[in-house]
């Protein structure tokens, strides 16, 4: 038996045929075509009036926050179960990020601990949604407007994801997405910045281009010291692909998810991601969390999957587990067990139903020798 993989991209013949016409016609005059189709695509896809390509979503969120002026003296409130991107650019711009508790169901940041956490030098709520579950956008946003702070939307990993009815990434101040390959869409690597607010789309296009506004009549001036995230023309061509078929991407997620959820539906002590009322998960990573009751820990399944030749991966550290953040204080009990009994479960476009089970039989097997 071949090695289970824990996540795959699914590109095909369209993406080649598109990445063929930029390779071969997409240079000089014609070397942002395939960016700008893809920025005006993904926008009508997530709803938003704005986007802007990036090389990574780290890049968007950086972006995003100079844009809004975050930097020293400020503070952005976060939940402590995240990856270390969301809150890189927070430290790379002088501001302070400020660690909450994230809520048992969701995983994803407790309103009640944000709003305990707001001062007078809080810049902006930064609101992941993990794993493609959804943060409590209207709790999230009465915060901001309550306070004049904005909301930003991590939307990473929630391509898919919809609450009540709009789409993840375009509630907040601005949203950001990643297409890294292990994404349910992807570019290989790569990002996008999206907003509905005018102002902001024309001051993260500026920053974008090293500074240099859109409407300067003089050539390579730029007004101020900004950034190089660009996307490349191919990748674009393969992100162009990508939407066409996003429809198609999210309902395998969501039958793949589905399948778990009825083979383990017989056991109360195992979560998995939740899904909102009115609402939609895009399911990015299937994962499921075994209650203490267990006795099963991160290395047990760390252990079991690789016996069983399975690359299934560990729920996220706390951010404040990490060396960097160790010495900040954060009050978060939720966030520090999650990461000990939570796994990210293998799921991706072509995994055969055979696949699917190997990785199903594992859970059951621990399950059988649980406490």
């Amino acid at each position: 038996m071949s090695r289970v993989s824990y996540t795959k991209p699914s590109v095909g013949e369209l993406e080649a045929e598109y990445v063929m016409d930029a390779v071969r016609h997409g240079w000089g005059a014609r070397c942002y075509e395939y960016i700008e189709r893809f920025e005006r695509s993904f926008a009508d896809h997530v709803g938003a009036s704005h986007a802007i390509a990036t090389s990574s979503c780290t890049g968007a969120l950086h972006l995003g926050m100079a844009a809004l002026g975050i930097g020293p003296g400020d503070e952005v409130i976060l939940g402590n179960s995240n990856w270390i991107a969301s809150v890189a650019p927070i430290r790379h711009l002088g501001a302070t990020p400020v660690f909450v508790d994230v809520l048992p169901d969701t995983w994803c940041l407790d309103p009640a601990r944000v709003a305990a956490a707001i001062t007078p030098r809080t810049k902006a709520i930064l609101a992941v949604h993990l794993y493609g579950n959804l943060c409590d956008m209207d709790a999230l946003l009465a915060l901001g407007r309550a306070h004049g702070i904005a909301v930003i939307e991590d939307a990473a990993e929630a391509i898919g994801s919809q609450w009540q009815g709009r789409a993840a990434g375009s509630m907040g101040a601005f949203g950001a997405f990643s297409f890294h390959g292990t994404k349910t869409m992807t570019t290989g690597e790569g990002g996008m910045f999206v907003t509905c607010d005018p102002e902001l789309y024309e001051r993260v296009l500026t920053l974008s281009n090293h500074g240099r506004a859109r409407d300067s009549s003089r050539q390579f001036w730029p007004d101020e010291l900004g950034f190089k995230y660009k996307m490349s023309n191919v990748q674009a061509a393969i992100g162009c692909a990508q939407v066409e078929r996003v429809g198609e991407l999210i309902a395998r997620k969501r039958e793949i998810f589905q399948r778990y959820v009825e083979a383990f539906a017989p056991f109360s002590q195992l979560r998995m991601n939740p899904e909102p009322a009115g609402g939609r998960n895009g399911y990015w990573m299937p994962t499921v969390v075994f209650d203490a009751s267990t006795g099963i820990t991160r290395t047990h399944l760390q252990q079991a999957f690789e016996r069983a030749d399975i690359d299934a991966r560990v729920f996220f550290w706390p951010l404040t587990a990490l060396p960097m953040f160790e010495q900040v204080e954060a009050d978060t009990p939720v966030a520090f067990e999650l990461s000990q009994r939570g796994f990210n479960l293998p799921s991706y476009h072509d995994m055969s139903q055979a696949d699917q089970q190997r990785v199903i039989d594992v859970v059951l097997s621990l399950m059988g020798h649980a406490k």
